[in-house]
């Protein structure tokens, strides 16, 4: 299998995982997937010499990772009622 086929299936791979992380309820989750998916976003458009695709994913890895740094030193909310 020659280096632009693999590249191919990094790229499919992406697509899927963004589409996973689309149906998670869990914000968290969401984010995590998401990240995976950007990250691998980020190599396929290198890899390809897509600059706009990596860039774009690389800003929503920056995003990702910040929303989760937020989420997880935020406290959990109770259910006191």
């Amino acid at each position: 299998m020659d280096s632009i086929n693999i590249w191919e299936w990094v790229g499919y791979l992406a697509s899927v995982v963004v589409a996973i992380s689309l149906m998670m309820s869990d914000i968290k989750k969401l984010r995590w997937w998401n990240l995976v998916g950007a990250v691998l976003f980020v190599a396929y458009g290198l890899a390809i010499d897509a600059i706009p695709v990596a860039l774009v994913n690389f800003f929503i890895v920056l995003i990702d990772i910040y929303y989760l740094v937020k989420l997880y030193r935020e406290p959990a909310p109770t259910n006191d009622k």
